[in-house]
């Protein structure tokens, strides 16, 4: 592997930290077709379309894709608002925010999912390597009533492990953020005491903890703060060497985040023709707390160059940036849903 390769993953999460990047790019069938792209939103698959993006450069210098990574919340306000062409995020549109943008633009949002990626739990636990923990035991961290790192809870689930009586302290997102949605809606399948208490969604008032804005603030505050304990895209955790928990699935079986345990976790859900969707009650060897990541785009008003454009990038990274995505630790779709998925990007601008 070349020096220019083992760069690459630091490059990519560095540019997805400064959250603003603008390169050009273009189509592999798209001759000569020449536009300008914005989009913003999710954090999450960010590092992803930085690298989709950079790839397709190649294919055709005369389009050029402006990607913020402002958060999911950011992304779907931003969108509906049409202040960019498309958005990103991690947890799909309420119904009344698919009636507000059908309004704002007189026709359809579309919802183009790209890649699943796993929500790890990260921690920096004193001489703990390799831990284990099941929902209720995170949800009880989440809420504060579980403060260290020796808790009966956590030793229950770790015989054999020596466990530092050390203090937890909470690391959670300040932003709105499709990752707190993946990571609340889990908890709340899990625990009844959290489903009651807090819910579900992008932003949740947290009972205890420290906020750290996008999934880079989080993954600094843990990395920094001994005991701190947090969820974080599993792209972040990994690429700056968090120690991160297995988690028990709903088979009783404690998996660790990885590209193949995020696989298996999709491989048995049933995706609705709007693909909107969640990934809950995984077993198997899959890894329970995943999910989808979503292009938002429109079914009218865009000018046919950017219809164009923005339906080649589409198609490029999903049928030819699968290999950037494993290596980002991320999970592509399974071939039959591709094959839904890339019926559903030649609808972008069908009508008119």
């Amino acid at each position: 592997m070349s020096d220019q390769s083992r760069l690459r993953p630091a490059r990519r999460v560095a540019s997805a930290i400064l959250g603003a990047v603008l390169v050009g790019c273009g189509t592999a069938s798209s001759g000569g077709v020449s536009a300008e792209l914005t989009a913003a939103g999710a954090s999450f698959p960010a590092p992803v379309y930085l690298e989709w993006i950079g790839a397709f450069r190649e294919r055709q210098p005369a389009v050029t894709i402006n990607y913020r990574s402002i958060g999911s919340s950011g992304g779907r306000i931003q969108f509906i608002a049409l202040q960019v062409d498309f958005g990103a995020t991690d947890s799909p549109m309420s119904n009344q925010e698919i009636a507000d943008a059908t309004a704002e633009r007189g026709c359809a949002p579309l919802h183009i999912p790209t890649v699943f990626g796993g929500v790890a739990v990260a921690h920096n636990i004193r001489a703990v390597d390799q831990l284990v923990l099941d929902g209720e035991t995170i949800a009880q961290i989440a809420l504060g009533n579980i403060t260290s790192a020796s808790d009966p809870a956590i030793a229950a689930l770790n015989p054999g492990v020596t466990l530092p009586d050390q203090q937890l302290t909470w690391v959670h997102r300040s932003d709105g953020s499709g990752t707190t949605s993946i990571f609340t809606t889990y908890l709340a399948s899990v625990s009844e005491e959290w489903d009651e208490q807090i819910g579900s969604g992008s932003e949740v008032a947290w009972p205890t903890g420290i906020g750290g804005d996008q999934n880079d603030g989080v993954a600094a505050i843990i990395g920094q703060q001994p005991g701190g304990i947090g969820y974080v895209s599993y792209e972040y955790a990994a690429e700056v060497g968090l120690a991160v928990a297995a988690v028990v699935n709903a088979d009783g079986m404690p998996v660790l985040p990885s590209s193949e345990s995020i696989s298996q976790a999709v491989a048995e859900i049933e995706v609705p023709d709007d693909f909107r969707f969640r990934i809950l009650d995984v077993g198997g060897t899959g890894y329970p707390i995943a999910g989808a990541t979503w292009v938002l785009a429109w079914t009218c008003g865009y000018p046919a160059a950017k219809a164009r454009a923005l339906r080649d990038w589409l198609r490029f990274g999903l049928q030819q940036g699968d290999e950037i995505a494993r290596e980002l630790h991320f999970a592509p779709l399974p071939a039959e849903l591709e094959s839904r998925v890339l019926d559903e990007i030649d609808r972008i601008n069908a009508d008119g």
